[in-house]
């Protein structure tokens, strides 16, 4: 690569980096009390354990609900893998741990901003369900939590953005896996791909 090169890329790189941190201080700019409340409460849905309790409420709710245990435990578990991976890859830091007088409005559950492991994971599950009964109010839920965690400061525009993108692509990994079955079957466990 040339020198000149390099430098119009890191440019480039500098510029999209300015432009994310700016849309970050803009979402700032629309705080009240109200939203500050109502974007915590979405984005702690969006936590772990929410996942985990919808996930055995569907899992003992009959019917298909193991199967959709099955597709959201898969989903999910592979868009945290991910976004773990991509996390202790880029090891971007947190917009609080960046900017000068910047406070998030909410705790972060660790150090590294890039992608946002919240939003991977609520669009691994929304791309799952995509074309199931609720699936149309699961994105919503998954755009709801990808916005809440900008508005809390907890990611910039860009580790959102991320999010979603691994988030379909685990989403629909999962749904391949699981409603299709064929690396099941592939593998020689169709006895499991039958319980599903």
């Amino acid at each position: 690569m040339t020198p000149l090169r390099a430098t119009f890329e890191e440019n480039v790189w500098k510029r999209v980096l300015s432009l994310d941190e700016w849309l970050l201080l803009s979402v700032q700019r629309w705080q009240s009390r109200l939203m500050t409340r109502l974007m915590r409460s979405i984005t702690h849905l969006g936590d772990p354990a929410s996942w985990v309790l919808v996930g055995l409420a569907l899992g003992f709710s009959g019917d298909d609900g193991p199967r959709y245990c099955a597709l959201l435990g898969a989903a999910a578990g592979l868009a945290l893998a991910g976004s773990q991976l991509l996390k202790r890859s880029c090891c971007r830091r947190r917009p609080d741990c960046v900017i000068g007088g910047f406070a998030a409005l909410a705790e972060n559950p660790d150090s590294f901003s890039f992608p946002s492991g919240h939003t991977a994971v609520a669009f691994a599950v929304a791309a799952a369900f995509a074309g199931q009964p609720l699936g149309i109010l699961v994105l919503v839920f998954a755009a709801g939590i990808a916005v809440s965690r900008v508005y809390l400061g907890a990611h910039y525009p860009l580790d959102v953005a991320a999010g979603m993108l691994l988030g379909t692509v685990a989403g629909t990994v999962a749904k391949l896996l699981v409603v299709q079955y064929p690396l099941l079957r592939f593998l020689g466990y169709a006895s499991l791909a039958s319980v599903f």
